[in-house]
């Protein structure tokens, strides 16, 4: 089994929604991630494209955001990702699994305005946070809400 084969194994077995077709390059995959409960991103579901470089797991995956983010770490425009994690201190020990469900939900609920991708998130998280995340709940309402609740933002409220 290859190695992106493996890791689509494992994320499937978490019972992650995995997208890999055809037309996509054999290392490179779509997977669907729920926001961390507790933060302005709770509603969400969020497309994560994930493409292992030949070196990997010796070097990192290279991480975007397909649904748009309002977010310090993630550049609005391309999806790319700031994570030291990825960036600086990458372990071979490490797989797509702990990305997916510590580095990145690590990310969305404490962001780094002092080293800002999103200049306008940063600032706006170190002015205010209160504005900061409701625009981060206004994002999510208009890219990243699931079919099941798209209707009922009451919920989506409660929950954020």
């Amino acid at each position: 089994m290859n190695r992106t084969r493996r890791e689509i194994h494992k994320l499937s077995k978490k019972n992650y929604v995995v997208e890999h077709d055809e037309g996509m390059q054999e290392s490179s995959f779509i997977v669907t991630i729920r926001g961390p409960e507790s933060t302005p991103f709770s509603c969400g579901r969020f497309k994560i494209r994930i493409y292992l470089p030949n070196e990997f797991p010796f070097k990192s995956p290279s991480i975007g955001f397909i649904t748009r983010v309002f977010h310090p770490n993630i550049d609005e425009t391309s999806g790319s990702v700031c994570l030291d994690v990825l960036n600086q201190v990458w372990s071979p020990l490490y797989d797509v699994l702990n990305v997916i469900e510590l580095f990145l939900p690590q990310l969305l609920a404490y962001p780094n305005p002092d080293d800002p991708l999103n200049l306008e998130a940063g600032k706006l998280y170190l002015s205010s946070k209160m504005a900061y995340e409701e625009k981060v709940r206004e994002y999510v309402r208009k890219h990243a809400l699931p079919l099941e609740i798209e209707n009922d933002m009451d919920l989506c409220e409660e929950i954020s």
